[in-house]
C-alpha cells in the first residue's frame, strides 16, 4: 500500500500537469498510467488557435481559451527553466483562407463574429494571403490573418511536463488502474492498479482522457460522460535543402472539412485531422490520408512533392457540450475531474493545472472555469453508461 496526498489517475498532458502543479503546492502526490507522456499529445497538432478555433455557441469557452492562452509564454519559460527542454513554442501567427465564394463569405462571417466579441484578425485579399504564403494554391479568394495564435509540439511539451513532474517529486505507477476504490461513506480513497497494488489517496483526480467515462469503481451516475472522437493526422518532412514551406499555420474549410498545416521549426509539418465519431477505433484508413492529403493538396498544391513519414489516429475526450469538466465530481467526495477537453486539450493544459492546483489546496474555481463544473452534466437518474 502506498500513501499519498493526490493520485491522479492518467498521464497525459492533463495528468502531467495537475501533478506537477500540486507537486510545486507541496502535495505528495502520484500518477497512475502505465505509459505516462502519451495518450492524445502524441497524435495532437499543437494548435493554440483560440481565434481562429472560434465556433458559433462556444462564447463562454472562448474566455477560457483565451485565459490560458495568455498563460502560454510564462508557462513555457517556467517549464523550460525547470527541465533545460525546448518545447517548440512559435509565436507565428494563424492564417485561415476560403478556397471558393462560398468559404469566403463563411470567413466573412466568421471575422464579423470575432470582431463582435472583441478579437483581433485581420482581412486579407487572395493577393495579400499569398504573398504571406507563396505556397498557396493561386485560387485562394481571401483570408484571415490572426497573429495571436500560437503553436507548440505537443511531443515536445508532453515529455517537458513528464520530467518537471519526476523532478518535483511526482511518483510514477506504470501500471493501469483497475478500479476507484471508495470508502463505506462513499468518499474517494485513492485507486488499485491491476497488479493489486493499493494507492491510497486523500484526493484523486481523474484525468484519464477518453477513458475517464470507463473507470471501474465509481457509481452509474457519477462516471463522466466523456466520448472518444477519432482523429486522424498525418506527419511529412520539408527537406533541408528547400525553400521553407510554410511560415506559419494554415487552415482553411474544403468540402466542408477542416483541413490544417502545421509547420514545424524542426522541418515537420503536421496535417490534420478528421472528426470521427468511431467509438474506440484507431485505425489509420486509406480513406482517411487521401483525404487529407486531397484536401491538403488543393490548399497547399506543393505538399504532394514532400516525404510522408508518419500517419496516426487518435482520440479526443468528447463531452456532450466539448467542453472540459474541471472540478469537484458530483455525488462522490474526495473525486476531482479533469477531462472532457475535446480539440483544446493542449491549449487548455496551463490554465487547467493552475485550476485543479487551486482546488487540491482548498481553493475557489476562478470565475472563467465555474462554467465547466461537472455538476452541469449530473443527474442522479442517469442509468445509461456514456458512449
Amino acid at each position: 500500500m502506498h500513501r499519498y496526498d493526490v493520485v491522479v489517475v492518467g498521464g497525459g498532458l492533463i495528468g502531467l500537469v495537475t501533478a506537477w502543479r500540486a507537486a510545486q503546492q507541496g502535495l505528495r502526490t502520484a500518477v497512475a498510467d502505465p505509459e505516462p507522456g502519451g495518450g492524445a499529445a502524441h497524435v495532437a497538432a499543437g494548435m493554440l488557435a483560440a481565434v481562429t478555433e472560434l465556433q458559433y455557441g462556444e462564447q463562454t469557452l472562448l474566455d477560457l481559451n483565451l485565459a490560458s492562452a495568455r498563460r502560454y509564454p510564462a508557462f513555457v519559460a517556467e517549464l523550460t527553466e525547470a527541465t533545460g527542454l525546448e518545447l517548440g513554442y512559435r509565436r507565428c501567427g494563424t492564417l485561415a483562407v476560403a478556397l471558393d465564394a462560398d468559404d469566403r463569405a463563411d470567413l466573412r462571417e466568421l471575422h464579423a463574429f470575432q470582431h463582435s466579441l472583441g478579437l483581433e484578425s485581420h482581412w486579407l485579399s487572395g493577393r495579400e494571403c499569398r504573398r504571406l504564403e507563396p505556397m498557396l494554391a493561386p485560387g485562394v479568394r481571401g483570408g484571415l490573418r490572426v497573429d495571436g495564435d500560437h503553436q507548440i509540439d505537443p511531443r515536445r511539451l508532453a515529455k517537458a511536463l513528464l520530467r518537471a513532474a519526476d523532478g518535483a517529486g511526482v511518483v510514477f505507477h506504470r501500471r493501469p488502474v483497475a478500479r476507484v476504490d471508495l470508502g463505506r461513506d462513499g468518499r474517494a480513497r485513492g485507486v488499485t492498479l491491476d497488479d493489486g497494488t493499493t494507492l491510497t489517496a486523500g484526493q484523486t483526480v481523474l484525468a484519464a482522457g477518453s477513458r475517464s467515462g470507463t473507470v471501474e469503481g465509481l457509481p452509474q451516475d457519477a462516471l463522466p460522460p466523456v466520448r472518444p472522437v477519432k482523429g486522424q493526422v498525418l506527419r511529412l518532412r520539408v527537406p533541408e535543402n528547400r525553400a521553407p514551406f510554410l511560415s506559419r499555420t494554415v487552415r482553411a474549410v474544403v468540402r466542408g472539412g477542416h483541413v490544417y498545416l502545421v509547420p514545424r521549426e524542426n522541418g515537420e509539418l503536421v496535417v490534420g485531422a478528421t472528426s470521427e465519431e468511431l467509438g474506440w477505433d484507431t485505425t489509420v484508413t486509406a480513406g482517411g490520408v487521401y483525404e487529407l492529403l486531397r484536401d491538403a493538396h488543393e490548399l497547399v498544391p506543393g505538399i504532394t512533392e514532400l516525404p510522408l513519414t508518419e500517419t496516426l489516429a487518435g482520440l479526443r475526450p468528447g463531452s456532450p457540450d466539448n467542453a472540459p469538466m474541471l472540478g469537484h465530481a458530483p455525488a462522490v467526495p474526495g473525486l476531482l475531474l479533469a477531462t472532457g477537453h475535446h480539440r483544446n486539450g493542449v491549449l487548455l493544459t496551463p490554465v487547467t493545472g493552475d485550476i485543479m492546483a487551486g482546488l487540491l489546496t482548498g481553493g475557489e474555481v476562478p470565475a472563467h472555469a465555474r462554467p465547466f463544473s461537472p455538476d452541469r452534466f449530473h443527474s442522479p437518474s442517469r442509468l445509461e453508461q456514456p458512449a
